[in-house]
């Protein structure tokens, strides 16, 4: 029997768990935002009436407990995934059958395709070794896997089903970026903006990964960076510096939101006051013109209560129709969150009502961020009236709320009279 004490000196971070049986065989692993608390949710009073027989079970036959603490959530899931291939759990297999379960498949194509596919579809559809370079998984949770992804490619942008490879369109017809291209997820195998050898090395990064080797993939990237240095590829440089920032920057949230226990939906809850208090970076954007014309937008940073202009950034915007300020403002945060090198914020803040905040929050989500967000509303003369989103950010950080929304509002403005004056002038 595991003890309590023994549960209570296990760490609040991050990282994969299994339980074993008196001769050490494993018979279950499973991933953890907090090993502390999910392992001690399998010993709450109520566990007969929260969870199933199986679980039941599990924790009585159950003798030891190891841990493998990770860096982050993301690399949790992927360690789980690999040591449920590499042992088989009975309680894993058992849980679900085999076939329900996701996998990750590597295309065995000159440029390959990542894909999310069903056990039932890799043994019929790539049983076959030609067809796959790697097959990773099985991944119990589609949803985790699903938001993994989304933060895996904005680290390493790669080719899905969706994209077709510009030098295979028939003779005369001129390549077209796909729409993971347009937001910077497809790295342009579709327009011809990537190599071949370039993209396999892109592919070998996402393998890396996957295989749980990040410091090795570190060690690579920096090897990498100083190779184009040295031949004086600055551009190339400059985006394996911002792969590593991320890499070493990785913003997981998304996936510790997907965590069920009680106790950690506690902890989840206070995820963004314990985020904000140890980065005290805010963002506010907000849109700017007149009658449709010359739409500007701007990001403005308050840190430490104070604001910081030479952080802002100033977005002239290129497709939202004149007027609309809703696509203005997902391009305004497309374009933004392209640039991880920035930093990251620790609550982000836009101009609007629930329609706005609502917007704001999916197209982030689509990015790949969930992050605090809240929105500032106005009254006729433009003055502040409230403040939407999470009550305890708005009340706890009012004051630096409404100074960076007013200085987003001041300097979209400004830039908005420059970009009329240019107008005019041309």
């Amino acid at each position: 029997m595991i003890s309590p004490e023994k549960i209570q000196k296990l760490p609040d971070v991050p990282g994969v768990y299994l339980f074993k049986d008196a001769k050490g065989g494993i018979l279950y692993v499973g991933k953890a935002t907090s090993l502390r608390n999910r392992v001690r949710s399998y010993f709450a009073g109520n566990l007969h009436e929260t969870r199933g027989p199986l679980v039941v079970k599990l924790v009585e036959i159950a003798e030891k407990i190891d841990v493998i603490e990770t860096d982050t959530v993301l690399e949790a899931l992927i360690l789980e995934a690999k040591l449920i291939k590499k042992y088989q759990p009975y309680h894993n297999t058992k849980e679900k059958d085999d076939k329900s379960f996701n996998g990750v498949v590597i295309t065995n194509e000159r440029f390959p395709r990542l894909l999310v596919v069903r056990g039932r579809e890799i043994q019929d559809n790539f049983d076959d070794p030609a067809e796959y370079k790697a097959v990773f998984g099985p991944f119990p949770n589609g949803g985790s896997l699903r938001e993994a992804l989304k933060i895996i490619r904005r680290i390493f942008p790669y080719r899905d089903s969706k994209c077709t490879p510009a030098e295979e369109l028939p003779s005369g017809k001129n390549p077209r970026p796909c729409f993971n291209r347009q937001i910077g997820l497809c790295p342009g195998v579709c327009t011809g903006e990537i190599s071949a050898k370039d993209y396999a090395r892109i592919v070998k990064h996402i393998m890396m990964f996957f295989d749980g080797k990040k410091k090795e993939l570190l060690k690579s990237l920096e090897k990498d960076m100083k190779t184009y240095a040295k031949n004086h590829e600055f551009e190339k440089a400059a985006e394996v510096k911002k792969t590593i920032f991320a890499l070493k920057h990785i913003q997981d949230v998304a996936l510790i939101r997907r965590e069920k226990t009680p106790e950690e939906n506690l902890a989840v809850a206070n995820t963004s006051a314990e985020y904000v208090q140890n980065n005290n970076r805010i963002e506010a954007y907000d849109i700017a013109h007149l009658s449709g014309t010359s739409v500007a937008g701007v990001m403005t940073v308050v840190e430490n209560g104070e604001s910081v202009p030479a952080q802002y950034r100033m977005f002239k915007i290129r497709q939202a129709k004149g007027g609309d300020d809703l696509q203005a403002l997902k391009e305004v945060l497309t374009r933004r969150f392209n640039h991880r090198e920035w930093g990251m914020p620790a609550i982000i803040v836009i101009d609007g009502g629930e329609t706005h905040l609502k917007y704001a929050k999916e197209k982030l989500e689509e990015l790949g961020i969930f992050l605090p967000v809240v929105s500032v509303v106005k009254d006729q003369s433009h003055k502040p009236k409230d403040i939407l989103g999470d009550g305890i950010i708005a009340a706890k950080y009012n004051k630096e709320i409404l100074l960076v929304n007013s200085e987003a509002h001041r300097f979209a403005i400004k830039y908005h009279k420059n970009l009329r004056g240019k107008s005019f002038l041309s």
